[in-house]
Order: C-alpha cells, then structure tokens, then sequence
C-alpha cells in the first residue's frame, strides 16, 4: 500500500511541476542571436496612429542578452515620418527581441525564428511587421 501512495505522490509532482510558472531562469535565457542586418516593411492594417513608414534595416550586434545597434527608415508617406535613423538598444529573452531607438521615437517587440523576427513596430502608431536577416551588402 506505501508503495502504491509512493508511485502516486510521485506522479503528483511530476505532473503538478509541468504546468508550473516558468522560472526568472527561463524568462532571461537567451536562446537566439540576432546579430547581422535585418530588412522588413510595416504591413498590415495600421493598430493606432497615422502615418505609413516605409522600408525598415537594422544593423544589430548581440552580446549575450542587450544588443546594440542602428536604425534606418527610408520612406513612408511624405510629410509624415519621412526618413528616421539612429542608434537604437534592446534586448533579448527567450526568442523574444525588444527594442528602442535611443531618441525615443521607434521601438519594437518581435519573436524570433531563425533568420525571421515577426512582432510589432511602434512607430507614430503601432504596427505589425515581418523582418528578414539579410546580407548587408543587398541594401538598397
């Protein structure tokens, strides 16, 4: 009978820890590296705020967790954001990419997968977007 509430006890917690909360171990692993240059643009129908930004390149170099980087917005429409670079930092957690440009007017939150970040833009407005790792040398 010990043997039979021992097997059970067991398998109490073993299931009972596979629905737990992740740890701060887990939310702080950084387990993708987004260093290179990224390319995407803004799409899909536009969540808040005016404005339609163009073309979007990062130049990012991760260190463990914190990334630096720059920024370069080409286009969008005219009298509205026009052209935007600049310094930007950011983070890494998980696959989780966060951002900011140092002047306060970009920042963003994408999932990476490889060489794709998907997520959202907030720039004058907030945005979904798709960027693509690429060779620095296909910038336009």
């Amino acid at each position: 009978m010990r043997l039979i509430v021992g097997i059970l006890i067991v398998a109490a917690v073993a299931v009972g820890s596979g629905c737990a909360k992740q740890d701060w171990i887990d939310r702080t692993l950084v387990t993708v590296d987004v260093t290179g240059s990224w390319y995407g643009t803004p799409g899909g129908p536009i969540a808040t705020g005016p404005g339609n930004p163009g073309s979007i390149f990062l130049d990012v170099k991760q260190e463990g967790g914190t990334v630096q980087g720059l920024l370069q917005i080409d286009g969008g429409n005219p009298g509205q954001l026009g052209r935007v670079s600049g310094p930007i930092s950011g983070t890494v957690a998980g696959d989780v990419f966060r951002f900011k440009s140092t002047r306060g007017v970009v920042a963003g939150e994408l999932t990476v997968n490889g060489d794709e970040m998907v997520g959202t833009v907030s720039i004058g407005g907030t945005r979904p977007i798709t960027l693509r790792r690429v060779d620095p040398s296909s910038r336009r």
